[in-house]
């Protein structure tokens, strides 16, 4: 059972206060089972690919070992038998193996950088894959900056140490340990002097590797919340530039940046205390050797020459030296287990909006809709609707109306099952919609909004987006349909630049028409269709609505009540509740709530 986790205390510039210094494990056991679902997801299959770039970083350790061999044999020639010719042949074997060292340092990086390049590509169509399936409430309470940082910055940091450095690491943990077998051997006494400096490198590296961790958490934290303000400031620039705030905005970045700033100074003070570590230790050990070997040189009790202790002292050389990027590498492990921890976390959100087992795709999408005795909030304590119920003639318009906050496009989410009712049902015909699958349920309708999505491509791309594989004959009727044919003629393929920001929004609107139309859905779901649109435009957009709706289940859900002077039947909802409803002419005689809206919204257009 994964340990408790403290209780985090935050300043009021978000980072984690003093009170809170917990005394984690460099592998927790959250942190060792991100481990174990990242091998076995998306390495272990490249288990022969992985054998084989292990042998290969042995064999580049092994190098340093053949290298420290060949120094004491020449200079043992060069102290002793003075051979020109096998100083010759011990040059030439240390160029052969720096020469294969130096190949293996050319394979090894392209081997695995190309299986950590293949991982994340599988992870990453992962995220996606699943993201695709979580519910509309998630991306509701999720900014998006959070995902652009888990599916880009988080999962290419756990690629590049994956693929790099875990690799470096592999290789000088090699060499370490290869020479230090080497050197045990040939010098035992001198090795295990030396060796009384490891636990001080230990220690730190312990120390270092908890402050890095806790760091590392506040900083991808720090960012995330810097790529928010980010996004919401590109997104609303047109209101920040007419309202003047270009200074209230730059200092909310500023104070990001700031917060980022201190961070990144936090992190790297903490990691500059472990290389001065390893230097002290590293002078102590050569302290030792020079002493203890010259002391073993001069003494007649030992069989040490020179050349053994300069060979010895290299040695301590090859060690130490990948030995400091050893210890970099476990600060850096400890940011990337952060990093492998976030981009999981995604997976811990599970969708709820998912086919029953027996779910299927037949249902009549010409009979009517029914809400009956529906209960639903969007959150528990607070619900919108209660035992509401509603009726959508198949075949018929059907307007919602009410004042903002009743509740009037929920109903749309929950007849396309974003969402599922508390209690209650809601049917097509006789079918829940809970027992129709999600894909031909949503399939089912067509939905003109006020907010869609406009990508940045031609008019008739953004038409194309529902149906991919339509014609060009498919999509240019759908433009005509939607009144957008003079439009396209004058842009042609140019794009419209980001969120459509090239268009007007009843351009917008019919593109959404021309879309629907495309699709050719027996249901029409129309969301604000024509709202905030003049007058000019309106007449227009509805021409196109009404040859869309002609011979299909239509809802609409209005503001504007002139839009809906000719529907069947109007639903009139007040906090969330139903409150009238009748035809146009009917409620106004009723003189309720609708003839009051009605009244004042003509008493506006008026003016």
């Amino acid at each position: 059972m994964a340990e408790p986790s403290p209780t985090p205390q935050t300043t009021p510039s978000g980072e984690t206060s003093k009170a809170r210094k917990p005394k984690e494990k460099m592998f927790t056991p959250k942190d060792k089972a991100n481990i174990r679902w990242f091998w076995e997801g998306y390495l272990r299959e490249k288990l022969p690919w992985l054998i084989l770039v292990f042998f290969m970083v042995i064999a580049q350790g092994a190098v340093y070992q053949q290298f420290l061999r060949l120094t004491e044999s020449g200079l043992r020639v060069i102290f002793e038998s003075g051979s020109a010719q096998d100083l010759v042949m011990v040059c030439l074997a240390v160029f052969g193996v720096f020469a294969f060292r130096g190949v293996m340092s050319y394979v090894v990086p392209r081997l695995s950088t190309w299986i950590a390049a293949d991982a994340v590509a599988k992870l990453r169509q992962d995220l996606i894959q699943h993201l695709m399936e979580l519910d509309l409430a998630y991306f509701e309470k999720t900014p998006p900056a959070t995902l652009i940082q888990k599916l880009v910055g988080q999962v290419e940091g756990v690629g590049r140490f994956v693929g790099q450095t875990s690799v470096k690491a592999g290789r000088d943990v090699a060499t370490v340990v290869i020479v230090s077998i080497y050197l045990a051997w040939q010098q035992p006494i001198l090795f295990f002097g030396a060796a009384v400096v490891v636990p001080v490198i230990i220690i730190a590296m312990q120390f270092v590797s908890r402050k890095v961790k806790l760091v590392q958490a506040q900083t991808e934290t720090a960012m995330r919340d810097y790529l928010a303000t980010i996004d919401e400031t590109m997104s609303g620039m047109r209101t920040v530039k007419i309202a003047g705030q270009e200074t209230v905005e730059q200092d909310r970045l500023l104070v990001s940046t700031k917060r980022l700033r201190r961070l990144t100074i936090r992190r790297n003070m903490a990691q500059a205390v472990i290389l001065p570590c390893i230097d002290f230790a590293a002078a102590f050990a050569y302290m030792l050797v020079i002493g203890g070997g010259g002391y073993m040189v001069l003494s007649a009790n030992f069989e040490v020459d020179g050349a053994g202790i300069i060979a010895f002292l290299i040695g301590l050389v090859l060690i130490f030296d990948p030995g400091r990027r050893i210890a970099q590498f476990t600060v850096s492990l400890q940011a990337a287990l952060v990093q492998l921890s976030r981009v999981r976390e995604l997976y811990e959100e599970k969708p709820s909006i998912i086919d029953a087992p027996e779910a299927t795709e037949q249902f009549e999408t010409g009979a009517d809709l029914v809400f009956d005795q529906v209960s639903f909030g969007y959150e528990a304590d607070r619900p919108l609707f209660r035992d509401l119920s509603l009726t959508f003639g198949g075949g018929k318009v059907t307007a919602i109306v009410g004042p903002t906050g009743s509740g009037k496009t929920t109903v749309l989410s929950l007849l396309g099952r974003l969402y599922d009712p508390t209690e209650g049902q809601v049917r097509i015909g006789d079918t829940p919609v809970d027992q129709i699958k999600i894909a031909a349920l949503r399939g089912a309708f067509s939905v003109v909004a006020q907010d869609i999505v406009i990508f940045n491509s031609s008019i008739t791309e953004n038409i194309r987006y529902v149906k991919p594989t339509a014609s060009e004959a498919e999509v240019q009727a759908a433009a005509e349909a939607a009144e957008l044919s003079e439009i396209i003629a004058e842009r042609g393929d140019l794009p419209v630049g980001p969120k459509g920001s090239q268009l007007s929004g009843g351009q917008k609107q019919r593109i959404a028409i021309a879309r629907a139309f495309l699709r050719d859905a027996p249901i029409i779901l129309l969301d604000e269709a024509t709202s905030a649109l003049d007058q000019k435009t309106e007449d227009r957009v509805k021409r196109a609505l009404g040859r869309l709706a002609k011979g299909k289940t239509t809802i609409m859900v209005a503001h504007r009540l002139s839009s809906v002077i000719d529907a069947d039947q109007i639903y009139v909802l007040e906090s969330g509740a139903l409150v009238e409803q009748g035809t146009h002419e009917a409620l106004l005689a009723e003189g309720g709530l609708y003839a009051q809206l009605f009244e004042s919204q003509k008493q506006s257009y008026s003016k």
